[in-house]
């Protein structure tokens, strides 16, 4: 066996796989182009699309090392061997070309020789009614079968992600590491099967073949497709001949890198040597996150960053840690990783400058936080909700750490009493109780930086550029062809917020001008994503900012049918009906609402007719600006998302609707031109999602329609009014033409099989095998009975093809249809079976009538 590093281990398996024909990309970012998803969480989420049959691949087959992102089993980083929150999948892929057998063959090939380990050490599990995959490992791989484990779905079998999608079984190859094991109860009979941990799992092989849809029905793929993840930690453990991935060349580093700081020896006490592995863990994952764009904060993608840091410092603290140390480690990753991953070293600085800035920030209050813990133990076991919630609320602490401490000292938390106070607090939307968003230090450093807004009244302005963040860092001016985020003394710009997009258009200056991409806020900050087109912008510089305005007329009737939408809904569905969410773009846009039910087709017309009805009223569109108790007493309503101060902005459509919004909307109604709904369906339990368009958006579709309409009558011959019924016409007439050709097949199928019957009753023969075409199921058992009946020496076998699908009825009147059909099926690596006298089979292939008449000839001597 090679004892390999890491480094040559990726480049083995990606050499390997460049020679079997495969295509090698690089690593997407820990932040996939998924809106389902916070992070790339495995090897095929590049591909997902594929998989899922919404994109076609653009090279068959493919190779990659992903950098992923799980944080699902955090508690248990550092206290077993193999759990890790950022690690390394190697996968190959094939997008509709190889399937079992290759996938197979390349594992075992990539195992045995390239990586030369012993074939005595491996052992396999495959979905238990997967024969074709136990076929491939016995008689072409030649791997006993008694190390070969059937397991069930949980085990080996993969998908779908939901209630339906690809799925499909899959194949798991373990390393036998031969130690022995207390938990075990018979060492000597021990298999992958068991949990004892004897067996450790490097490489899992889907075979991503079929499809479930939303009964829990399965059916073939069209397009079969590979998914396969090996973990590169897990095979450095095996390579290196190390009991722990946290002692490969992966972490030692790190783990050294510890010794040095705290002045401790890794492998002298179990505690100790937790806390060290959990902090080259979070070092890793903290380093990556921040390289791929994340930033510490209190809401999904930088909350996780947050944890990580702030755990990693918990950690260092048990052990010695007084300050900030974490920091540090950033080197010795880039040392380790840095060559595999660039993007470390080029944004090095930046990573060390954010987690040491968190730290600060953290140990603030830590050692306040850490003492209140140590008290409250001091006299009892458990830790109250309020408790725990003070901790996290005033100290920082979050959850996760609490309960691993409270775990360290067999006490225990009250969470439910903890999650209820947290949602309490959400409602009451109270600021300023530690729990706003933290920013990066460079947007903190100028979060005393206010920008006048402009935009209600005015589309342009004369401003001045008062700062420039570029590439992570504040500057003083920008060139030509560079980005930049601008903040400006006053703006006309809308920034994105409550649902509406950002405002974009055009910055002039002296002997320059730069196009805002788009504006939006971070924290107080009033932000413009700035392109430089010609010259240089200054800090300083007098600029005149124009916004799009026709980009700005098609938000803003979109924004103000949004309200009507709202009201709308409201009158026709009840006042259950409150917004959950929403989008306000120049395209369309989509509303998010509760509800427990479809919307009919009368109660979506009774909607758009309403909507429609108060456009055509042509009303001024009111903005007033009032106390919130004002507001709500007058009855306007408050938005999802919104937070509101003393003083409110309340946009109103006369006494259609009311509602608290500070976005941008028409002055008259009839601005609005038209509204027309796109769709509306369930997004999850409870709540609906309504999409529309308005304006010019609304005469396009209806052109399209109108145009298609026209062509249709021109098909059909009939005007456009008549277009329904001739519709209908036609559609009957091709019903009844397809019965009529379905009944004459049947006939002259009959007839030709009337034939055979013929040739094998003058043959003396014990059995009829006929091959069909073109029949659904329910005709093939019609005939099929009919056949039975005319020959009544033996079974009739009955087969077609569909597409590779091989379907195949057995009928008899001696008891051998079951028999029959096992037999045949399971001899093309397929199922089959069923009753003495009705039975039947499938495989995928062809179908081979000699070889099949062989199979018969013997089983009905």
């Amino acid at each position: 066996m090679k004892n390999l590093s890491a480094e040559q281990i990726r480049s083995e398996f990606l050499e390997f796989f460049k020679s079997k024909g495969h295509e090698i990309l690089p690593s997407i970012s820990l932040i996939p182009d998924d809106p389902q998803l916070l992070f790339t969480v495995a090897g095929m989420v590049p591909f997902k699309k594929i998989f899922w049959g919404l994109e076609d691949p653009k090279y068959s087959r493919v190779a990659t090392v992903q950098k992923c992102i799980r944080t699902n089993d955090i508690e248990n980083v550092g206290r077993t061997p193999r759990h890790h929150t950022f690690f390394e999948m190697l996968g190959n892929f094939s997008f509709g070309d190889y399937f079992k057998k290759e996938a197979i063959e390349y594992a075992w090939e990539f195992l045995t020789t390239r990586l030369e380990i012993p074939e005595d050490r491996l052992w396999v599990s495959i979905y238990k009614d997967d024969d074709e995959a136990f076929d491939i490992w016995t008689k072409i791989i030649g791997l006993d079968p008694k190390k070969i484990v059937r397991m069930g779905r949980e085990d080996n079998f993969w998908g779908p992600v939901g209630p339906s999608g690809p799925c499909g079984p899959d194949s798991e190859i373990f390393y036998d590491l031969r130690i022995p094991v207390k938990e075990c109860p018979d060492l000597d009979k021990c298999t992958p099967e068991c949990n004892c941990n004897r067996f450790l799992e490097i490489w899992n092989l889907v075979f991503t073949g079929l499809y479930q849809d939303e009964n829990g029905n399965l059916g073939e793929l069209k397009r079969k497709n590979i998914d396969t993840g090996m973990g590169l930690e897990r095979v450095a453990s095996v390579l290196q001949g190390v009991r722990s991935n946290f002692e490969t060349d992966l972490f030692m580093p790190l783990i050294h890198k510890s010794e040095e700081e705290f002045s401790v020896k890794y492998g002298r006490d179990d505690g100790t040597d937790i806390s060290m592995r959990i902090i080259a863990d979070h070092a890793r994952s903290a380093t990556f996150l921040i390289a791929d764009g994340v930033s510490p904060s209190n809401t999904e993608r930088g909350y996780v960053l947050r944890r990580l840091i702030r755990r990693a410092v918990r950690y260092g603290k048990s052990i010695g840690a007084h300050d900030t140390f974490l920091y540090r480690y950033v080197p010795v990753v880039e040392s380790v990783m840095g060559k595999r991953y660039p993007e470390i070293g080029m944004r090095k600085d930046f990573i060390m400058e954010t987690i040491k800035f968190e730290e600060e920030r953290f140990l603030k209050t830590l050692d306040q936080g850490l003492a209140l813990v140590e008290k409250i133990l001091s006299n009892s076991s458990k830790i109250s909700g309020e408790d725990a919630f003070k901790l996290y609320d005033t100290y920082g602490m979050p959850l996760d750490i609490l309960l691993d401490m409270a775990d360290e000292r067999k006490a225990t938390v009250d969470v439910d009493g903890f999650n209820k106070l947290m949602e309490e607090q959400k409602r009451r939307s109270r600021e300023n109780l530690g729990l706003q968003s933290f920013v990066d230090s460079i947007y903190e450093s100028l979060s005393n930086v206010k920008t006048e807004f402009a935009g209600y009244e005015n589309l342009k302005s004369f401003s001045k550029v008062i700062a420039m963040i570029s590439n992570g860092e504040e500057v003083g001016s920008v060139t030509a062809g560079n980005e930049a985020e601008v903040i400006f003394d006053k703006t006309p710009f809308y920034a994105e917020m409550g649902g509406q997009v950002g405002d974009s258009g055009r910055c002039e200056f002296k002997d320059g001008s730069a196009t805002v991409i788009d504006t939006y806020k971070r924290g107080t900050l009033h932000l413009h994503k700035v392109k430089v087109d010609r010259g240089t912008l200054r800090v300083g510089m007098e600029v005149n900012l124009i916004v799009d305005f026709d980009k700005r007329m098609f938000i803003a009737r979109n924004h103000t049918a949004t309200h009507l939408l709202q009201a709308a809904l409201q009158k026709v569905l009840g006042d259950h009906a409150r917004q959950a969410g929403s989008y306000v773009g120049p395209d369309r846009l989509r509303f998010d609402f509760t509800h427990n039910a479809s919307l009919t087709d009368e109660e979506i017309g009774k909607i758009t007719t309403l909507v429609n009805s108060e456009i055509l009223k042509a009303t001024p569109v009111q903005v007033k600006i009032m106390s919130l108790d004002e507001a709500k007493k007058m009855g306007a309503m408050a938005l999802f998302g919104e937070k509101y101060g003393d003083e409110v902005r309340v946009v109103m459509v006369d006494d259609f609707s009311k509602e608290l919004c500070g976005g941008t909307h028409v002055s008259n109604v009839g601005q609005i031109g038209g509204f027309f709904i796109l769709s509306e369906r369930a997004i999850s339990s409870g709540i609906r999602r309504i999409e529309a368009i308005t304006g010019l958006n609304t005469i396009e579709l209806l052109s399209g329609y109108k145009s298609t309409l026209s062509e249709i009558s021109k098909s059909l011959q009939c005007t456009q009014d008549e277009v329904d019924q001739k519709v209908k016409i036609v559609i009957e007439e091709n019903q009844a033409l397809r019965s009529e050709n379905k009944n004459l097949r049947k006939k002259i199928i009959f007839e030709e099989l009337k034939k055979e019957i013929a040739h094998a009753t003058s043959d003396n023969k014990k059995f009829l095998v006929f091959q069909t075409r073109d029949l659904d199921p329910a005709d093939l058992r019609d005939i099929a009975d009919d056949a039975v009946k005319t020959f009544a020496t033996g079974p009739v076998i009955l087969l077609q093809e569909n597409g590779e699908k091989v379907t195949m009825i057995v009928k008899s009147t001696n008891g051998k249809a079951n028999d029959v059909a096992s037999i045949v099926s399971k001899t093309f690596g397929g199922k089959g079976g069923g009753r003495s006298d009705m039975a039947q089979g499938g495989w995928n292939g062809k179908i081979e009538i000699e070889k099949i008449k062989s199979i018969l000839s013997e089983v009905l001597k």
